[in-house]
């Protein structure tokens, strides 16, 4: 994203920054409780925030108590899903992902779940929620195992109206300096389960004030929180510009990434199965998770996208965003 459009709102920054100032919370004050009220609304689900994105996803499943259970991760992510595992105490059962969406493949989360399957992590890679959202929701019910969303990527997405880290128990969105609404660092634990959220509220904090949840330091201070207010103001013009891009590419790249009806992406990434694109942002990820973790495990669809895909640049404010469709497609494609 480019940091102009922060520049321009600095005025409503530095107001937030002086209420912070003046009301002497540099944490642990109103600021925050505010941005989560917002960012809450924004979803469709209470929210807390926390320090980056990969802590959302560790309360989590801190939350579940994994006790050594396993957990199906999909490979085709970023090592923060896998590590929030590892880190929680959990075994890592790696999955693969539909060459369609890139997202977690219901065929083969089928062919991981055993008597110790305690969870399932789905990644909405891209900025579109997974398309077998729906079919792994009702699975994960019927086997009475928890679905948890790793929403880094999924602000501002749905699908047939339900927002993403509404599907399962909880959501994590994180707010990363390259993500659609960043604010350099931060993160948010998002549920409709209040029992969750309140323990989500402890772990944050070391656990205070009676101890019993053996929390850490987690916490989103006011500044940061104050930056997220200004985002959550800015997000429906980031989300527009987007999606107005996103209908030129359309019309240029008919080898891409084609969203079912009732789905309404963010756009974090454009995906495109060709390899030849200029001035794009790369590979949503150009290595798989499970080959850096060493595992041997053979999962085709998978390596077969992290080969196969590019992603044309969808960063706000790209100088090139405002070409017509044919000088766009020149440039991008000669």
């Amino acid at each position: 994203m480019s940091i102009n459009f922060i520049k321009n709102s600095k005025k409503d920054y530095y107001k937030l920054l002086d209420k912070v100032f003046e009301s002497g919370f540099l944490s642990e004050g109103n600021m925050v409780k505010d941005f989560e009220k917002k960012f809450g609304k924004l979803v469709g689900a209470e929210a807390v925030a926390v320090n980056n994105g990969g802590s959302a996803l560790l309360a989590i499943l801190k939350y579940i108590n994994l006790k050594e259970f396993d957990v199906v991760v999909p490979t085709n992510t970023f090592m923060a899903t896998p590590l929030a595992v590892k880190n929680a105490g959990g075994n890592i059962i790696w999955a693969d992902c539909n060459k369609y969406d890139l997202c977690l493949s219901f065929e083969d989360l089928k062919k991981r779940i055993t008597s110790k399957t305690k969870a399932v992590i789905v990644v909405h890679i891209g900025g579109h929620i997974a398309f077998d959202i729906f079919k792994i929701k009702e699975f994960c019910k019927k086997k009475k195992i928890f679905l948890i969303e790793d929403c880094a990527h999924a602000h501002g997405a749905q699908y047939c109206g339900i927002k993403a880290g509404s599907f399962g128990i909880a959501g994590a969105y994180s707010f990363y300096a390259t993500k659609t609404m960043p604010l350099g660092e931060g993160g948010a634990v998002v549920s409709r389960n209040k029992k969750l959220i309140e323990w989500v509220k402890k772990f944050r904090n070391y656990g205070k004030f009676d101890y019993k949840v053996e929390g850490f330091n987690y916490r989103m201070n006011e500044v940061t929180a104050a930056l997220g207010l200004v985002q959550l103001k800015n997000l429906p013009k980031i989300l527009a510009w987007k999606r107005q891009l996103a209908k030129k590419y359309d019309k240029i790249f008919k080898n891409r990434l084609i969203l079912p009806e009732g789905m309404r992406s963010g756009y974090y990434k454009y995906i495109v199965f060709d390899k030849n694109v200029k001035d794009g942002t790369g590979k949503v990820y150009d290595e798989l998770c499970h080959e850096i973790m060493g595992d041997k495990v053979n999962l085709p669809n998978s390596q077969w996208i992290k080969e196969n895909h590019s992603c044309p640049q969808m960063n706000y404010g790209w100088n090139k965003s405002n070409l017509s469709v044919k000088a766009l497609k020149k440039y991008l494609l000669g």
